[in-house]
């Protein structure tokens, strides 16, 4: 027997007999504590989320997607769902509740005619982008290639092609949906349009996602991207400049700010390993010439360390931050948008910087805007639509006893940027303690989001997720 939590806050007995006849009945099959596949499931990208669900249900298509929840919904019980498993929030796994485990599920099929892609949820980052290049093909997508594309979208999607191409929600043509009642939905703007925006930045909320449509752009194979790494004491003025450059980039042009300490790359002189630093991470989604010329000015900026801009294959540069994002490492972070960044905005960070409590944590400034910004605030679930700066501080960390640290470090940080905020969050980068945050995820939209909510989950089966209650 299996103690499993229910849908009312009790407990319920699931015997070995009905997780066989479960498990018969599925392409994939259900796991139960000792088994690999158990815990390869429960392990995701944040080691610092170590839970036990009562047993795990992997599925390998929406025929079994749809059996497990019926099964979930008919016994009451309270269900996780796994995609990539790379949210810092943890939701993918609970303690002594079921996991759907869709990771499985990767398949990347591309259609260079029509230049769109069909792609299954625990398909990462770095399958999609392998795929469509294959076609000079790409789909706007976030900057790790081990982050899962089904959470990334569900919540949003921003990285280096937002601005020339939108965010990952605004070039989802449609979605296979699995509803809380066991349907096989398409949502799209003409079948189920209210589920389709609420799906497009209100995250599991709403059902569980089997297959994602993307319109693909034209891109690449090469881009013109790199780093420009500065010392932090030049951070002040420089700071203040990135924010006009910022301002005024054509759509094409994407910088991110990061500050942290230097790690120990190749093309970083030997004495500023471990040294505070400034970094320009730059990528221009168009013609090269066009980006050496929409360059300039950033690369003309201070006396860096070093400049390593050139032109990078596009599946490698997606991946450039892989080795300083890899799995099994302690993760918190917390997140505000800025509409600029003052002069009061720009100390306050760089103080943070001074304490570091870890080599591996960081803060990162994120430029979004172009053609992000050129959506309604209502078209889609996700409202924050204007140019702005969303900064994430990444804190990293090996050891757990160094947990308290780190994370009132982060914390004390975001508290010390709030007055400088615009009071609006990207869902994707809100931990698990942010519940109360969740108005400024969705503004005015949330209302809407808790009457589709209503209408297709009014049980709140899917819960484990930053949560909408239905209306």
């Amino acid at each position: 027997m299996f103690d499993v939590k229910t849908l009312h806050g009790t407990s319920a007995q699931v015997d070995q007999s009905s997780l066989d006849d479960l498990s018969a009945a599925l392409r994939g099959g259900v796991y139960c504590e000792g088994t690999a596949e158990y815990d390869a499931a429960r392990t995701t990208w944040n080691s610092i989320v170590d839970r036990h669900p009562g047993f795990v249900i992997q599925a390998l298509g929406a025929s079994d997607v749809q059996k497990a929840v019926n099964f979930v919904r008919d016994a009451g019980l309270v269900m996780s769902v796994r995609s990539g498993g790379h949210q810092i929030a943890g939701h993918a796994v609970a303690d002594d509740a079921v996991m759907l485990d869709l990771s499985q599920m990767r398949s990347v099929h591309v259609d260079p005619m029509a230049r769109t892609a069909r792609v299954a949820p625990g398909a990462l980052l770095g399958d999609v982008d392998r795929e469509t290049q294959a076609h000079g093909l790409a789909v706007p997508l976030g900057i790790n290639s081990t982050t899962g594309t089904a959470g990334l979208t569900l919540g949003g999607g921003f990285g280096w092609t937002t601005r020339k191409f939108g965010m990952t929600i605004d070039n989802l043509l449609s979605a296979e949906v699995v509803t809380a009642e066991g349907m096989i939905v398409t949502a799209s703007p003409s079948s189920h349009p209210d589920l389709f925006w609420a799906i497009r930045g209100g995250g599991g909320n709403f059902g569980v996602v089997t297959s994602f449509e993307f319109q693909l752009h034209p891109l690449g194979p090469q881009v013109l991207s790199g780093l420009i790494v500065h010392p932090i004491e030049a951070a002040p003025g420089l700071l203040a400049e990135y924010v006009q450059i910022a301002d005024s980039a054509p759509d094409e042009l994407t910088v991110w700010s990061v500050m942290r300490k230097a790690p120990p790359l190749p093309f970083l002189p030997d004495e500023w390993h471990g040294r505070e630093v400034l970094i320009f991470a730059a990528c221009y989604a168009g013609p090269m010439g066009d980006g050496e010329d929409a360059m300039k000015e950033l690369r003309g900026l201070g006396s860096p360390i070093v400049d390593v801009i050139s032109p990078h294959a596009f599946v490698d540069w997606q991946a450039a931050f892989d080795p300083l994002l890899t799995p099994g490492a302690r993760n918190y972070w917390k997140s505000h948008d800025f509409s600029t960044l003052s002069s009061d905005a720009i100390t306050g960070l760089l103080n943070g910087i001074s304490s570091l409590p870890d080599p591996a944590c960081e803060v990162f400034i994120a430029h979004v805007g172009g053609a992000m910004a050129r959506v309604s605030s209502d078209a889609t679930a996700y409202p924050e639509r204007s140019a702005h700066f969303i900064m994430n501080v990444h804190t990293r960390w090996e050891d757990p006893q160094k947990d308290d640290e780190c994370i009132a470090w982060a914390r004390a940080l975001y508290d010390r940027m709030t007055p400088h905020a615009t009071g609006s969050a990207y869902v994707n980068f809100m931990p698990e303690d942010e519940a109360d945050h969740m108005a400024g995820a969705y503004g005015e939209n949330g209302m809407k989001l808790a009457k589709v909510k209503a209408q297709y989950d009014p049980e709140n089966l899917f819960r484990l997720n930053h949560n909408i209650l239905p209306a």
